[in-house]
């Protein structure tokens, strides 16, 4: 016979399966993040992915499907809808050693979208401002991150102290540590350190020759909501003229001397890999010298930042290819005078970070979408070469 007493239990527990199941047949799970990009074997493979049509994607799931779509803002998307992304499982470090380099990346700076923006500013010199042989033609442009960012953590980064950071955050992965160490040429390496620190630790890497004309914090508009996007990038170059190769690298090239990421991004995971890879190959091949070495531009520069970028943008790991119109190329991005985002990569227009250059379609200084200033300076270069194509 049931008694008052366990009746009531028994209604209890009841009721309690039943708002049970109604919660968890209402609530949606939260989209994980996988971060290792499939290796593409050469940097000329990574480029020819800007022209060439994406293969169709195969075994789509309905439930990839029904992701909410990548917001291009101000702009077509193209049909690209963004694929919910795969955690990643925990692993021992003696099989995380035999894993590729990529899934090492992956697992040892996880990526969080919707994580915040570390408030840091990274910049790299010969010497610190503390030194008096600090150049005084960078004083006041240094200065500018401090005065628009007081509550970031703004660091330049000397290249013995840069070397000592690459050690203590790529102890796991010691190839990177041997990559970074191999490149022959103090530009090679500040270029590697840009992404290297921006994979470990996130935040806003800007070179010394630049000045903050706005905060980071006014870069992308208040309706995009900072929890959907993870990486900021601008245009450097967008030459709609007929020898524009003679100038340039890339038809639409994004600048590598401002760069805005929370750790661990994708993109960041698969260019530190390339550069990795192939600066070990061309090591054990004693490639490394200035008869067999690439341009700077091509191998760690705004040429290979740029294909890593457009790589990104047509990986079936990452959009569901099936529901494309097309390819993402430079045609989606030349003449942009707005932010545009793919996924979780934010493009802003040559006026953010190039403004007063006085070619391409760039603003004043005074524009409002212009951000930083960049001075030009490419001191590693010869006199030749130093313009914007550069970068």
């Amino acid at each position: 016979m049931i008694t008052f007493r366990r009746a009531l239990v028994i209604a209890a527990a009841i009721l309690t399966c039943f708002l049970l199941l109604r919660h968890t047949s209402g609530t949606q799970p939260a989209p994980t993040v996988r971060n290792s990009p499939n290796p593409t074997g050469s940097y000329s493979d990574n480029r020819k992915i800007q022209d060439t049509p994406p293969e169709p994607s195969s075994g789509t799931t309905e439930s990839a499907k029904s992701v909410a779509s990548s917001i291009v803002w101000n702009g077509d998307n193209g049909g690209r809808v963004a694929l919910a992304r795969k955690p990643n499982p925990q692993v021992t470090l003696q099989d995380l050693k035999v894993m590729p380099l990529r899934k090492q990346l992956s697992y040892a700076f996880p990526f969080d979208v919707e994580s915040k923006f570390p408030a840091y500013v990274w910049q790299t010199w010969k010497f610190t401002p503390a030194q008096g042989e600090f150049d005084e033609s960078f004083r006041a442009s240094e200065a500018s991150w401090t005065e628009l960012h007081p509550s970031f953590v703004h660091e330049v980064i000397t290249d013995s102290v840069a070397g000592h950071l690459i050690k203590h955050f790529y102890a796991s992965v010691p190839e990177v540590v041997e990559a970074y160490f191999a490149l022959p040429e103090p530009v090679l390496k500040a270029d590697f350190f840009r992404y290297l620190i921006l994979l470990a630790r996130g935040g806003i890497y800007s070179d010394i020759d630049t000045t903050a004309l706005r905060s980071a914090v006014e870069w992308v508009p208040a309706e995009v909501p900072r929890s959907t996007y993870g990486l900021v990038i601008g245009i450097e170059a967008d030459p709609d003229r007929p020898d524009w190769h003679d100038w340039y690298s890339r038809r639409i090239q994004f600048c590598q001397w401002t760069i805005q990421s929370k750790p661990g991004h994708p993109v960041l995971v698969d260019l530190v890999a390339t550069i990795t890879e192939e600066t070990l190959k061309r090591k054990k091949a004693s490639e490394l010298d200035k008869k067999h070495m690439k341009s700077v531009v091509e191998f760690t520069g705004p040429a290979v930042w740029t294909d890593a970028i457009f790589k990104f943008f047509n990986n079936a790991e990452y959009f569901d290819m099936s529901t494309s119109k097309g390819n993402i190329t430079w045609q989606q991005f030349t003449g942009i005078k707005q932010a545009k985002k793919v996924g979780d990569v934010v493009v802003l227009p040559i006026t953010s970070f190039s403004p007063g250059v006085g070619q391409m379609g760039a603003g004043e200084d005074d524009d409002p979408m212009a951000f930083v200033k960049h001075a030009f300076e490419g001191t590693w270069k010869p006199e030749g070469e130093r313009h914007i194509g550069s970068g």
